[in-house]
């Protein structure tokens, strides 16, 4: 017995399915395998010249014709065409429930509604003139239904007269009845599928009305608060030059006082205004129409300064954040403070790639000992690499690195496969969707990226096409 000769399920997850992984070649030998075993099947089933263009036709026209009702119509009519046999559909609307969807004779007079019993189960069953068989669903697609049907049966499919049938006769219709299921199966998770879409689109246009256009008056009350701040400081100032006129320190001190809580107050609103600026680019970047519509992420690529207008506006999002969790951070960048970088990308969303390495930077990060100093260390840089992605097609490369342990890792690039969740970071809430997203974001640039364990420090980066203007 070869490795064909055991039973291979038809489709399923890495972990479940053999025939995930395999080459080319063996791909189509186990074709070729289920090819010769479906010829031996139908040797065995002797079916008729009649009943095997019953088949044919009904792929033919199940193809051919659009519409629920016209392939119920279809499934109906071959039987009554090429055997003379009437029949009536009922399509199960919930767990317990069958509806009646058509009938052959067009006199649907019978119950609208059946429950899950003694005639309409998992089984074929014979009453009276009438044989109930199971309508199956294909397991693999079983959770895309709005519920999950049971022993995968999607309805039944009444034939009759069938009292007097033989055996052999009742075998072809269950077969047939089998490729009636699993057409029936796709048509159902298709129209759900355009439903879904139809919803999407709709609330993407919903989206932009009441929560984009709404957002962006957020920067006229911001405009109107900073004006009452700059009022206050400059009241302020006006009445600590009186206090100081006055004799008695208790009034400068308050004088003195006043003027910190302005600035106070000050500093809360840019850092306020800073997280809103970000919010709402990555809320515009993520909510883009065109996502919606191409069912992928579609870049807006535009000239940019990657210094000014992503790397810092970046770490100063975090700088809070790394200092109440004691993190110091150091930048490291390719030239001086004063270098201009400009870089062609999608700014939303290549700052949205950088906030999830520094989240998670401030996650995982852990303390070591560093030229003689205890505790924990973040280093973000970038630096020009020439002829990366090939002579004359310079990269830009950016990365992360956090003091701690190495990842448990096989494979570097499992950390970018989505959902994944390495074993020494479970203490940490996530969701592992976080770097499949870089990953996502960059190979959509042309880019690429990588993790590599430095001396006490894990590192995560990402390479750019360096294209500028």
């Amino acid at each position: 017995m070869n490795d064909f000769d055991r039973e291979q399920p038809a489709g399923g997850t890495a972990e479940t399915d053999p025939l995930i992984g395999l080459s080319g070649e063996e791909r189509l030998a186990y074709a070729v395998h289920r090819v010769e075993a479906k010829l031996l099947d139908y040797d065995g089933y002797d079916f008729s010249r009649r009943q095997i263009l019953a088949l044919n036709i009904f792929f033919e026209l199940a193809q051919e014709l659009r519409g629920r009702e016209m392939f119920y119509a279809i499934c109906m009519a071959i039987p009554r065409a090429l055997f003379g046999l009437e029949s009536t559909l009922y399509i199960l609307e919930d767990e317990e429930t069958f509806s009646l969807a058509a009938c052959s004779t067009g006199r649907c007079d019978l119950a609208s509604t059946r429950p899950w019993g003694e005639e309409m189960n998992q089984r074929l069953t014979v009453q009276g003139e009438e044989l109930y068989i199971p309508i199956p669903g294909n397991p693999e697609y079983a959770d895309m239904l709005a519920f999950v049907p049971p022993h995968n049966i999607l309805g039944s499919f009444v034939i009759r007269p069938c009292a007097d049938m033989p055996g052999h006769a009742r075998l072809f219709l269950e077969k047939y009845v089998n490729r009636v299921g699993y057409q029936l199966h796709h048509r159902i998770i298709r129209a759900r599928n355009r439903e879904h879409i139809a919803f999407i689109k709709s609330m993407v246009q919903d989206i932009g009305h009441n929560v984009i256009v709404p957002n962006m008056y957020f920067k006229l009350y911001f405009n109107r608060l900073k004006r009452k701040i700059e009022e206050l400081h400059l009241t302020t100032g006006r009445v600590l030059e009186m206090l100081r006129q006055c004799e008695g320190e208790d009034y400068v001190r308050e004088g003195n006082r006043l003027a910190e809580i302005a600035g106070g107050i000050e500093a809360q609103y840019q850092e306020i205004y800073s997280h809103y600026e970000s919010t709402s680019m990555f809320l515009e970047t993520l909510l883009r129409r065109r996502h919606f519509e191409e069912g992928r992420y579609v870049l807006d690529k535009r000239d940019v300064n990657l210094r000014t207008t992503v790397i810092d506006p970046a770490l100063e999002r975090f700088r809070l954040r790394f200092e109440e969790r004691g993190i110091e951070v150091e930048v490291d960048g390719d030239g001086d403070e004063k270098q201009v970088i400009r870089v062609i990308l999608d700014r939303g969303l290549i700052s949205q790639v950088l906030e999830n390495l520094l989240s998670n930077a401030l996650k995982y990060t852990e303390k070591v000992v560093r030229d003689g100093r205890k505790g924990r260390f973040v280093f973000c840089g970038w630096k020009i690499l020439n002829d990366y992605f090939g002579p004359g097609k310079p990269g830009i490369r950016i990365w992360v690195t956090s003091s701690g342990n190495p990842l448990d890792l096989d494979d570097p690039m499992e950390v970018f496969k989505p959902g994944f969740r390495a074993t020494n970071v479970a203490r940490e809430s996530g969701t592992g969707r976080g770097l499949y997203f870089v990953r996502q974001v960059v190979e959509l640039h042309g880019g690429k990226v990588g993790y590599s364990h430095a001396a006490n420090g894990n590192e995560f980066y990402l390479v750019l096409p360096y294209e500028h203007a």
